[in-house]
């Protein structure tokens, strides 16, 4: 676990200490982000192996989900609820364009704007890769355990929240970064 030492009243930067020791600094922190970080990539492997023979990674599978949940989603829609840039969501979906697992079209209601929607082939891939998204799930939760499985789910949730980015960013009302502030 990354375990990192405060730095002194002359504003050295922090650095890590490999025993978590304070022998360089008054206070060790743990840091929240590397933490997160290390476990999801430790599940993002674990869940690309399970949605392998579908020829899916985990991301993927994650984004055809939320296409299928959000119907017919704007670009803009689907990265706000995937808590993406457009650039990333654009980047991500470019290999499912590719092998026809969703298409972009342009809204009718707004031609500058796409829609993107989950092909006959993509909805095809998307059940073939849930049932193994099923048991990597079930392998989660018994590994884990189900009452700390739904702890965590809860907390993530909560961290990829608006309200959360708000409060940390020190924005009131639950804003997103770069949205701005109306005050009335």
């Amino acid at each position: 676990m990354p375990v990192f030492v405060k730095g002194g009243a002359d504003g050295e930067a922090m650095r890590p200490e490999r025993d978590g020791s304070e022998a360089a600094g008054p206070a060790a922190v743990a840091c929240s982000n590397a933490g997160l970080r290390r476990a999801t990539r430790r599940l993002g492997q674990l869940y690309d192996e399970a949605l392998a023979p579908a020829g899916l990674k985990a991301t993927q599978f994650g984004l055809l989900a939320q296409v299928r949940q959000l119907g017919r989603p704007t670009m803009k829609d689907l990265a706000a609820a995937m808590v993406m840039d457009l650039s990333a969501l654009g980047h991500t979906l470019k290999p499912l364009a590719r092998d026809g697992l969703v298409a972009l079209e342009v809204d009718p209601a707004d031609r500058r704007a796409r829609r993107v929607v989950l092909t006959a082939a993509g909805r095809d891939r998307f059940r073939a890769a849930a049932r193994l998204w099923r048991e990597a799930q079930a392998r989660f939760e018994a590994t884990l355990g189900p009452d700390k499985a739904a702890q965590l789910r809860v907390l993530v949730d909560e961290i990829a929240s608006a309200e959360f980015g708000a409060s940390f960013a020190g924005r009131p009302g639950g804003t997103e970064a770069g949205e701005a502030v109306r005050e009335e």
